[in-house]
């Protein structure tokens, strides 16, 4: 089966597709970038206005650090709901295709977002504020479980030979770049607008603009997948649906291994996006402004990385550099959270460490262990495993490392950050270990 899976035995240039032109490697990675920036863009346009919007507009009878931990405590209710999401829409995808189940999911997606910027704050209409915050939230993440398209595995699967690390950051470049636009969006409304205009109005505008990239996203995406030598490519790589419930119960293990396979990456990434946000913006007095653009170069690192982390993969092997990249992580958690304590420069230093380890990290999370599934269970299988491994390893973190800060020192944030890197390397063990029994 593994060998059915690296061998390239339907290359994108095969007869098969001789009469409907070949199908590059690029074209594929243009509709995967476009997608993942766009999904990545609503997820930090919200993640942003959890730090400096949400605490004082919907919880402003709290002090700043209980408003910011109760706007966390609603953050990860998409990571709850978009398992259930996956469920609902594989069996759309079976019922009535790839094209239709991405254009319900997407406007789903938009719909949500764009709802939060028409919500009244706490002084309006009190508690009901929060209720519909988190109802909304629930929809984004519901109908993000609905925007797995299988283009990522289509392109780790018609890699070239030797390339397989290359092609596997591809998906992953979204990030940075959902990140960048955020936060330099934000930047420029918090630099631009008084402190009471950002939060009366400014603060909506983002997840307006949320809306209009996801549409542009959706016809983007769905130029690619629905085309006829797509749906050949899809097919003959038994990238189809199947029934989650039967994945489930057939795949679970290897589901369960490939969530916790990128514990270490997937904690990491709200250290050095959201948690950092958190933490200068209630214990410092530094403007949001300048964070913000602080983070969008680190991001540009962070895009930097992820590159090389395709480089070095090819050369040592995607799982090896997993495993160092754990190690490291597990190091930078036993010191690198008290330079945020240290003034601008400790932040510029931990900003800029974190994302060249996210980068290296990141860039080969995705898939690690998506071998190992059976072929006909792939596409639903690594869809299910995403949605795990964002939950396990990303829900959480910013309510946990901003209450273990607040509690007991900066240093203490390491510890959910350390909890990951352990995750991963007992994963990776495993799947060692299956792999060779």
């Amino acid at each position: 089966m593994t060998a059915a899976v690296v061998d390239n035995h339907e290359g994108l240039g095969s007869d098969s597709h001789a009469g409907h032109g070949s199908i590059s490697p690029g074209e594929i990675a243009i509709g995967v970038i476009i997608g993942r920036t766009s999904e990545f863009f609503d997820f930090f346009v919200y993640a942003i206005a959890s730090v400096i919007v949400f605490p004082k507009v919907f919880f402003p009878y709290l002090d700043p650090l209980n408003a910011t931990l109760a706007s966390f405590a609603v953050f990860p209710l998409a990571f709850i709901a978009r398992p259930v999401g996956s469920l609902f829409f594989m069996w759309l995808d079976r019922a009535f295709g790839r094209g239709f189940k991405l254009t319900v999911a997407l406007f789903g997606l938009g719909g949500s977002t764009a709802a939060i910027a028409f919500l009244p704050g706490y002084a309006e209409i009190g508690h009901n504020a929060v209720l519909l915050l988190a109802l909304f939230r629930l929809g984004q993440g519901f109908a993000l479980g609905g925007t797995w398209d299988g283009l990522a595995s289509l392109l780790a699967l018609n890699a070239p030979a030797g390339k397989r690390g290359w092609y596997a950051m591809i998906p992953q470049l979204g990030a940075p770049l959902g990140l960048i636009v955020a936060s330099l969006l934000f930047a420029f409304f918090t630099a631009s607008l008084p402190a009471d205009d950002f939060l009366s109005w400014g603060w909506r505008f983002p997840f307006f603009v949320a809306f209009a990239i996801n549409v542009v996203a959706l016809f983007a995406r769905l130029r690619i997948v629905v085309t006829p030598e797509f749906q050949r490519l899809f097919e003959s790589r038994d990238l189809v649906a199947e029934s989650a419930l039967v994945t489930i119960r057939e795949q679970w293990k290897t589901i369960l291994i490939g969530a916790f396979a990128p514990l270490a990456s997937f904690a990491l990434f709200h250290m050095v996006t959201v948690f950092p946000l958190s933490w200068v913006f209630i214990f410092t007095s530094e403007e949001p402004t300048r964070f913000l653009t602080i983070e969008a170069i680190a991001a540009a690192v962070g895009v930097a990385a992820i590159v090389v982390s395709g480089v070095v993969a090819d050369r040592v092997g995607r799982r090896t550099l997993l495993g160092f990249s754990a190690a490291a992580i597990a190091a930078f958690s036993g010191f690198a959270p008290q330079l945020l304590g240290i003034g601008v420069a400790g932040e510029v230093s931990f900003m800029l460490t974190g994302f060249v380890l996210l980068g290296i990290s990141f860039g080969q999370s995705s898939g690690a262990v998506a071998d190992a599934f059976e072929t006909r269970h792939r596409y639903t299988g690594s869809a299910l495993t995403s949605d795990l491994a964002w939950l396990l390893g990303a829900g959480f973190a910013p309510y946990a490392a901003l209450w273990l800060s607040a509690n007991y020192g900066l240093l203490a944030s390491g510890a959910y950050l350390l909890s990951g890197a352990i995750g991963t390397i007992v994963a990776l063990w495993a799947n060692r270990t299956a792999a060779t029994n």
